[in-house]
Formats: structure tokens, C-alpha cells, sequence
């Protein structure tokens, strides 16, 4: 019963990523049916509150075993709900932010139980995703707002690859260079508040330091020589961490803080190549404590990731030479298919498990 109540939840969370990514479909070109025009710039704070977030929350709940910790994949889904199908308001941000507090909460526990810099890191992570929030329903545009939800994803993730590291026992030196990559990455993400571009070329440096290092010491570094899931988990895990290098590179040279193609290219190079190839990543051991289901692996799990990767290139290549933006518009419908390869190959092993 556990499980059967934790599935709505995980559906909440592919409804808002199916129509985020719909509204990102929409913005670069394509013409699809839009019942609100209004929602148009709901992309963002769907993909990231109402899918990461949930996804985040959901996760967070499961490690921590309180009940009062499913407030928040349920606060977050509600708010994202109130955002598709509501009226535009204050109600579905209110509802996103209360579950980032509950989400803060949950790491306030973790950190009594056992101190660390792990989960320390993900709590900051945490404030980055409440700090944007609170931006955005205080009237500051969203692409204000959304350099704290990048440091919300990225630290999130960070601390959770961190966490699995610590069996390493990495030296004082390893771990004062992680430490120097976030403290880099939160200063450049705060002084996006008064100083804009040099705040996302200080950004760049932290992403760039921080996917040298999660390169060069993630334990997937050594389970890519193993077969079969877990080789797949450590490609997805290493790509993404080359996107995150990608995306430190293009805030470094262009400082791209206000909308254009190079910010496009910068935020779908940390929010697609980086976030997404994670979660392809994670879904192997995620899904199963999610569902109570075992998770058949094939190689067919490979073809979305080659299409994502290849996606964002085309992407972000067209960001910086296409003019017109069609390879922009190509790009992001791959990055779609992408999505929905995953969903179904996903959905096909686990029917294939329980049949």
C-alpha cells in the first residue's frame, strides 16, 4: 500500500514534466494547441518545481521514513496542478514554495541524525530552490529567479554523488576542492542579484570546477568497467557531468543572464544534458524503491540517452550559429522524443517485470 500511494506522486511529477515540456515546444516555434496563452511562461518553474522538485521531494520523503515528509512531493504537485489547471495566482507558487520549506525541513532532520558535508550540500541546495522561489512569486522575472534553481539541481545532485563517494574515504585535499567548486557556485548565483553577468561568469567557474570534480572522483569513474546497469548508470552519470563542464564554458565566455540563444544554450545544458542525463541515470534505483518493482534493464535504455546528448548538441550548436532558430526548434523536439523514449521504455520493463 506504500508504494500503490507514493504512484500518484510520480505521475504528478511526468504530468508537469509532459506539459512543461509541451510550453517548451511552443516557445521555440512549434505550433501546438495552447488553451491559455498565459502559460506560456510556465515552462520553467514546471520543469524544475513541478517535475525536479516533486521528483527531489519524493526521493527525500522515501530516505527519511517520516509521513509528515510527503507534504512535500504533495504541496509540489498540488502547486504545480494550480499552475496548469488553475487561473493565473499567487496559489501554485505558494504551494511550490511550501514544499521547498518541507524539503528544507526533511535536511534539517537528516543533519541532526548525522552531520555531514553531503547533506549539508543538498540543504544549501535546498535554500537556493526557496531563495528563487521567493523571487519569483515577489515579482522578479524568471530568468531571475531561475540561477537559484540551477544551484538548487546541481548542489542537490552534488551532495547525493557525494554522499555515494564517501565508501572512498577521500583525502582532506579532494574534499576541500568540492567545497571550493560550491562555495564558488553559491557566490556567482548571489551575485546574479545585483550583477548579473559577472555573476553567471562566476557561476561558470563553480559548474566548470564542479564537473571537473565529480568527473574525476565520482565512483562512477570505476563501476563504467562493470556490465549491464551499471555501466549504463555510470555513462549517464559522466556525460552529465561533461554537460555541466559545457554549460561552466558558455557562462564563463558569454555571461548570458538575460533571455537569448546563448542563455538558452547555457540553461539546457545544465537543466537537459546535465539534470536529465542524471535522472536517466538514477531511474535504475530510484523507480524501484518508488514503486516496489524491479526494473528489467536492455540495452534499448541506451537509445534515449544517445538521443538526448545528440538533442543538446544540435541545440546548443544552433544556439550559437543559427540565426533563424531551426535547429533550435529541431533540437529541442529530439530533446522531447528523448523524454518520451524513456517514459515508454521505462513503462515497458516495468510491465515486462510484473507480467
Amino acid at each position: 500500500m506504500r508504494h500503490r500511494w507514493r504512484a500518484p506522486l510520480l505521475l504528478a511529477a511526468v504530468l508537469s514534466l509532459t506539459w512543461g515540456a509541451w510550453m517548451g515546444l511552443l516557445r521555440i516555434g512549434w505550433a501546438l494547441p495552447l488553451p491559455w496563452p498565459d502559460q506560456l511562461i510556465l515552462h520553467g518553474p514546471l520543469m524544475i518545481g513541478g517535475f525536479l522538485g516533486t521528483l527531489i521531494a519524493l526521493e527525500r520523503a522515501i530516505g527519511i521514513a517520516k509521513p509528515w515528509a510527503y507534504a512535500a512531493p504533495l504541496l509540489t504537485a498540488a502547486g504545480s496542478a494550480a499552475l496548469v489547471f488553475g487561473p493565473p495566482g499567487p496559489l501554485g507558487p505558494a504551494l511550490i514554495i511550501s514544499g521547498s520549506v518541507v524539503v528544507f525541513a526533511v535536511f534539517g532532520v537528516v543533519l541532526r541524525r548525522e552531520p555531514s558535508l553531503f547533506a549539508a550540500t543538498m540543504a544549501l541546495g535546498v535554500a537556493a530552490w526557496i531563495t528563487g522561489n521567493a523571487r519569483w512569486i515577489a515579482g522578479a522575472g524568471i530568468y531571475r529567479a531561475v540561477f537559484w534553481w540551477v544551484g538548487f539541481i546541481v548542489l542537490t545532485i552534488a551532495g547525493e554523488r557525494l554522499e555515494l563517494s564517501r565508501l572512498r574515504r577521500l583525502r582532506a585535499p579532494v574534499r576541500l576542492a568540492f567545497v571550493a567548486a560550491i562555495a564558488v557556485l553559491g557566490l556567482g548565483i548571489a551575485l546574479t542579484i545585483g550583477w548579473p553577468e559577472s555573476g553567471v561568469r562566476v557561476m561558470g567557474g563553480g559548474l566548470v570546477m564542479l564537473g571537473a570534480w565529480l568527473g574525476a572522483f565520482d565512483v562512477a569513474r570505476r563501476t563504467v568497467r562493470q556490465p549491464g546497469v551499471t555501466r549504463f548508470i555510470a555513462i549517464c552519470l559522466l556525460t552529465g557531468y561533461a554537460w555541466l563542464g559545457v554549460a561552466g564554458a558558455i557562462a564563463i565566455v558569454t555571461g548570458a543572464a538575460a533571455p537569448g540563444p546563448r542563455y538558452d544554450a547555457l540553461l539546457h545544458a545544465i537543466f537537459l544534458g546535465f539534470a536529465v542525463a542524471m535522472i536517466f541515470g538514477h531511474a535504475p534505483i530510484v523507480l524501484p524503491a518508488v514503486l516496489g518493482t524491479p526494473l528489467r534493464f536492455r540495452l534499448a535504455f541506451y537509445v534515449p540517452l544517445v538521443v538526448l546528448h545528440c538533442s543538446v548538441a544540435v541545440r546548443i550548436t544552433g544556439d550559437f550559429v543559427d540565426v533563424l532558430g531551426q535547429w533550435r526548434a529541431w533540437g529541442g523536439l529530439l530533446n522531447a522524443v528523448a523524454l518520451a523514449a524513456f517514459a515508454a521504455n521505462t513503462a515497458w520493463s516495468i510491465a515486462e517485470t510484473r507480467g
